[in-house]
């Protein structure tokens, strides 16, 4: 083995649920971009938010990524949200750089972590994910199924709630994209809804 090889061994990825980083493992994404890989993490329900999104009827610079969701977060925050100031300011096991979750980020906290039996809205593109690593593909009534980790199961102590839940990627002016986490339906609200964030923070895996 040489030198180099010695130096820097293959990094060893934490499998979905697992506790790590002041969360749980949800997923992977990939910038389609740089082709960089991000490990995202979702913290525990006792850290769930409740407010409106941000200004309606602005546009907000910087707060439209799929995958970024810090980005998205930190430029709603300079915006005036209160609820983004809310999600930058947690300190969660010494980490502090918790975020709004971005869409496909968001996509992947429904996926891993679906805590009803419902069966899934497969009726439009809900489900699809080209950013995630594997590739995401449309949801059907069965699939995905609750999730098998019983503390996101519903009732359990780490759940989400049967309700909407804010991501941080905005559609328009007037609107940001959410999801229902009794279903998994991918729609959008306006920015001046009261509704739920789970806090998710990112990690860049090394190539």
């Amino acid at each position: 083995m040489s030198a180099t090889a010695q130096a820097a061994p293959e990094q060893s990825i934490p499998v979905i649920g697992q506790a790590y980083g002041g969360g749980f493992v949800t997923g992977i994404t990939r910038d389609p971009v740089t082709g960089k890989q991000s490990l995202h993490i979702t913290a525990g329900a006792a850290h769930e938010l409740v407010g409106k999104w941000g200004e309606y009827g602005k546009k907000i610079e910087g707060a439209d990524s799929f995958i970024d969701s810090l980005a998205n977060t930190q430029a709603m925050a300079v915006a005036g949200s209160d609820l983004a100031a809310k999600v930058l300011a947690l300190n969660i096991d010494g980490f502090t750089d918790w975020a709004i979750p971005a869409r496909d980020v968001q996509e992947l906290q429904y996926r891993h972590f679906k805590p009803t039996t419902e069966e899934n809205w497969a009726g439009r593109r809900d489900g699809d994910n080209p950013n995630s690593v594997p590739v995401g593909q449309l949801y059907s009534e069965k699939s995905p199924l609750q999730t098998a980790h019983t503390d996101f199961q519903e009732g359990g102590a780490e759940a989400f709630r049967d309700t909407w839940y804010w991501s941080s990627s905005q559609r328009s002016a007037l609107t940001a994209f959410t999801m229902s986490f009794v279903d998994g339906l991918q729609g959008y609200h306006g920015k001046l809804s009261e509704l739920r964030v789970r806090p998710v923070r990112s990690e860049l895996l090394i190539d």
